[in-house]
């Protein structure tokens, strides 16, 4: 869920405000704020991604869930979107498909919606990390609302935003909070990867990457792959895989 697991929506953003409001108390020099389900409301599409996970070591199987982000993306004027982008890493030891990957958003009416979702296609791995899922279940335009995708390479002179579920023991609180690093700058492009100086940590990943439309339309220009929590965070842009992904929005 986006914030929190699934519990009451009140105590939701209950604890999202309260964080910030300890953040703001606190001095701290960290650029993120907590979503809270009232301002960017784009940031419904935002949700958090849990994926099975399995590893052999020293001859003996481990499960684990790996909590990434994810964002539901569709073509313009669609009612329902079943699409959503992460990275690559995100699913690299996912393989027991009778554990399901599942999707949450916070819905703008403040409940949390799960969806169960699969994956189309990715990049297979860290020199091309992005993904594609499939959700069993559409989200209505009702429920929560879905980003389209930037059309274009992102623009290095104009700011991005970074949301995600950061697993920071901070604004993060350990990835139940959705958190974003507003007017970032990018400080390196290249067709594969993006650098900028917004603040992420693990758990982010997956996330969105969001520059506004001349209108004020939020939409996708990338997904997080990686940041080191002091300033750092590299992204691989939506034109990498853009080909991959206009086929399965059609």
């Amino acid at each position: 869920m986006t914030g929190c697991r699934p519990k009451s929506c009140k105590l939701c953003v209950l604890a999202a405000c309260l964080l910030a409001v300890w953040a703001a108390a606190a001095g701290a020099t960290d650029p993120r704020q907590v979503f809270t389900g009232e301002s960017h409301t784009w940031l419904h599409a935002v949700g958090k991604l849990e994926v099975p996970g399995q590893r052999y070591r020293d001859g003996r199987q481990s499960h684990y869930v790996e909590d990434c982000s994810a964002t539901l993306v569709a073509r313009a004027g669609r009612s329902h979107a079943n699409t959503v982008i992460t990275a690559w890493h995100c699913l690299e030891w996912y393989g027991d498909l009778s554990r399901p990957i599942t999707f949450t958003v916070l819905t703008v009416s403040g409940e949390p919606l799960q969806r169960e979702a699969y994956r189309l296609q990715d990049g297979g791995g860290m020199h091309a990390d992005w993904a594609i899922l499939r959700l069993r279940q559409a989200v209505t335009r009702e429920q929560a609302p879905s980003l389209r995708v930037h059309e274009r390479v992102a623009d290095p002179a104009l700011p991005v935003t970074m949301a995600g579920f950061s697993g920071d023991d901070g604004i993060g609180n350990s990835g139940d909070a959705l958190t974003f690093d507003s007017g970032c700058a990018i400080t390196r492009q290249d067709s594969a990867l993006g650098d900028t100086d917004c603040t992420a940590f693990k758990g982010a990943s997956g996330g969105a990457v969001v520059q506004l439309s001349d209108t004020g339309e939020a939409r996708v220009c990338g997904v997080i792959s990686q940041g080191n929590g002091e300033g750092r965070s590299t992204f691989v842009p939506v034109s990498t895989f853009r080909n991959a992904l206009n086929r399965h929005l059609d």
